[in-house]
């Protein structure tokens, strides 16, 4: 099983399925459809990003006991790294880890499993998770498609992870009067008056030295219309990227209008972060078949990025990231380990079938 694993990795692979170049988005979907002959397929497609459902029979379940969910879509890399190259153990190229590699596997348990578990389960393939998901993912759950759990294939080493932040992308704005410099007395600064933004993000949430699990404010960029030096800005933006943990979930943005009163702001993303409850049954199910395959615990884990079960959770309903072993997503020495993908494949596997 892990040569058909690796055969299927490397023809997605091969596949530079960018955002950039949408015809690849639906090849790289139709190199994994050709392993799914015999599935109902429900197709969805949004601002030309396709994504697909598979199950078994002819009518939609109101809701799955699980959905395998993979991204096929990846970032930009150099066209080499769209040849996959095989050394020391490991498979290298874009995606291999992020996340065509948990992905193949997804597919082909998929594909052996489905139609003889005792319960409802379903392959849900898009290809906008890296742009946000929004016309994959959430157009599904917003077309009826919904799971008791789900399981999302990126790549986390075989830790569980059941807590991811959330984010707020917003803009900060002040107006100050505008003068001539030599006459500032007749002005008043717009980033003089950001001044107090800048401080009370200082003392609230100074930046971090360390990895930890704390809300985040990265100030993403400080400007003004003014575009010469002899005059006073009567204008200010700052742009604020904050990732927030679950536990803030209620709080963040009372703190954040409480610290910014008075100035103009302007809220762009508030995207709900992700939270799955680690002593959920379906997690406890997952640590078991991990332990019996690999002979390791497998820890619970929180990720500092978002993805795609961060829609899900939006709508109530569990799931996690849960992925093979690899390193470098997004960097140009992507790589995933190909012993891994057989573990994963079984690791899967046992989880379904051990499920009541």
């Amino acid at each position: 099983m892990q040569q058909k694993i690796l055969d299927l990795l490397k023809q997605l692979v091969s596949v530079e399925s960018v955002d950039s170049k949408k015809e690849k988005l639906q090849e790289v979907l139709d190199v994994a459809l050709a392993q799914l002959d015999g599935y109902t397929i429900e197709r969805f497609n949004q601002n030309n990003h396709p994504s697909i459902l598979a199950y078994v029979g002819n009518k939609r379940q109101e809701k799955f006991k699980i959905i395998f969910n993979a991204h096929l879509d990846v970032v930009s890399g150099r066209p080499d790294q769209f040849v996959p190259l095989e050394k020391d153990g490991k498979l290298y190229g874009r995606g291999t880890n992020d996340m065509k590699g948990g992905g193949a596997v997804e597919i082909l348990v998929f594909k052996e499993l489905a139609k003889t578990l005792p319960y409802p389960i379903a392959l849900q393939l898009v290809t906008d998770e890296e742009i946000g998901g929004y016309d994959g993912t959430q157009l599904q759950i917003k077309n009826g498609v919904h799971a008791e759990f789900v399981i999302a294939g990126e790549p986390t080493d075989y830790g569980i992870n059941n807590k991811a932040k959330g984010i707020i992308w917003m803009n900060v704005k002040t107006k100050g009067i505008a003068a001539h410099g030599a006459y500032q007395w007749k002005g008043e600064s717009a980033i003089l008056k950001m001044k107090k933004a800048l401080d009370s993000i200082e003392k609230e949430f100074p930046a971090l030295t360390k990895e930890e699990w704390k809300t985040t404010i990265n100030i993403a960029k400080l400007e003004t219309s003014n575009s010469t030096y002899n005059k006073v800005p009567d204008d200010c933006v700052m742009k604020l990227d904050i990732r927030f943990i679950p536990e803030d979930w209620k709080t963040i943005k009372p703190k954040i209008e409480k610290m910014f009163e008075g100035m103009e702001l302007e809220f762009l993303e508030f995207e709900p972060p992700q939270l799955t409850d680690e002593n959920n049954r379906f997690v406890r199910s997952l640590q078991k078949a991990t332990q019996a395959v690999t002979g390791k615990n497998a820890e619970i884990i929180v990720k500092h990025g978002g993805s795609d079960i961060r829609h899900f959770n939006g709508v109530h309903e569990d799931g996690v990231t849960f992925g093979p072993v690899g390193e470098g997503l997004h960097s140009d020495n992507e790589w995933v380990d190909i012993k891994s993908l057989g573990e994963y494949y079984q690791i899967l596997k046992k989880f379904l079938v051990q499920l009541k």
